[in-house]
């Protein structure tokens, strides 16, 4: 008999739900959130395993691995669409959620979500890592300019070097000012040399990835952006086409209709934030750099558009285009030409 395993994570334990392929509960139970305490429950069963399904999260990547490498058919199903289906439930519990994620398997009524590799998981550590650091960095600064505002002390527009500088100018000679801003001050020295060793280890990476280096062909991509998008991606195969890129980091368009109602809003922001930044970032960059046909395009689109709906819409079309080079093994071309030669061989 196969049967559908549902699994809701928590931290400390997980609910475990077991459905026959009538769709009848066989077993519920809660077991610890450890890799060889869920194998042990799934191999006491002495069922024939249809599939196990568990919901995207912060463990479940870990988990996935430790039951697939097992021998067990596993599925990472889609946040959004997991929690869209179990609203409906009127009683919100871990049992109740468990058997919601197992009746979804059993249904087949999910997305499944790829499970990244160690090596993209290591590397988006790192960039999650830089990433808090540059927000303690920014909030710091921001707590500092707060302070003096209140004094009537307007720091106005400094570099990043010359920022330290700036404050103990204008708080000279006011005691009770300099105590309040100089812990603020060292820890700032301290986040900027941790971001510093963090920015020369994503750059050492980057320069030593093959992926990375093609990627870096595209102007406006740099060791950030590139490893962002690689680590993220994983595999490219995934997509079936490379302009389900924009879709899936939350570039395109929102839409609702319903009858004779059909709206189209701003983008849907779903995915990847941190992607969708760096895309956001390289179109930026990618303005001002060198002539290429994605640039032409972009400012075209800008005449028509507006330049705020030209960077989106670059962003978009940055990541359908590495995407392709990252399935083809290609550099970036140029020329429109040469990238449709390029595209139809």
């Amino acid at each position: 008999m196969n049967v559908f395993i549902g699994l809701d994570l928590s931290l400390k334990d997980t609910a475990v739900c077991v459905l026959t392929e009538k769709g009848d509960i066989l077993k519920e139970a809660k077991v610890a959130s450890e890799p060889a305490d869920l194998v042990a429950f799934v191999h006491e069963l002495g069922c024939q395993i249809g599939s196990i399904g568990l919901e995207a999260g912060p463990l479940s990547q870990w988990l996935h691995k430790a039951l697939t490498d097992a021998g067990f058919e596993t599925v990472l199903m889609e946040t959004r669409q997991v929690n869209s289906a179990l609203k409906g439930m009127p009683i919100k519990t871990d049992r109740r959620d468990a058997e919601g994620i197992a009746r979804l398997l059993h249904l087949g009524w999910y997305r499944p979500v790829h499970c990244k590799s160690v090596s993209a998981q290591e590397h988006r550590a790192i960039l999650t890592a830089r990433k808090a650091i540059q927000k303690t960095l920014k909030a710091i600064e921001q707590s500092v300019r707060g302070v003096l505002r209140g004094f009537g002390l307007k720091m106005g527009k400094v570099s990043e070097a010359a920022f330290e500088a700036r404050v103990r100018e204008l708080v000279n000679g006011n005691a009770m000012l300099e105590i309040a801003v100089a812990p603020q001050l060292r820890l700032r020295n301290i986040q900027r040399t941790e971001l510093a060793g963090l920015d020369k280890e994503v750059k050492r990476l980057a320069n030593a990835d093959p992926v990375c280096q093609l990627l870096m062909t595209m102007p406006g991509v740099g060791p950030i952006t590139s490893l962002t998008f690689k680590s993220a991606v994983d595999d490219p195969q995934q997509f079936r086409r490379s302009r389900d890129i924009g879709l899936w980091v939350g570039l395109t368009p929102g839409r609702h209709q319903s009858g004779e109602l059909d709206i189209s809003g701003r983008i849907t922001k779903a995915g990847d934030a941190g992607l969708r930044a760096a895309l956001y970032m390289a179109a930026q960059s990618m303005l001002k750099g060198k002539h290429n046909w994605l640039k032409s395009w972009a400012l075209r689109l800008a005449t028509r558009r507006g330049k705020k709906f030209a960077k989106v819409a670059l962003s978009r079309r940055i990541g359908v285009v590495l995407h392709r080079m990252m399935s083809d093994g290609t550099e970036f071309c140029f020329a429109r030409e040469e990238a449709m030669a390029m595209r139809a061989a």
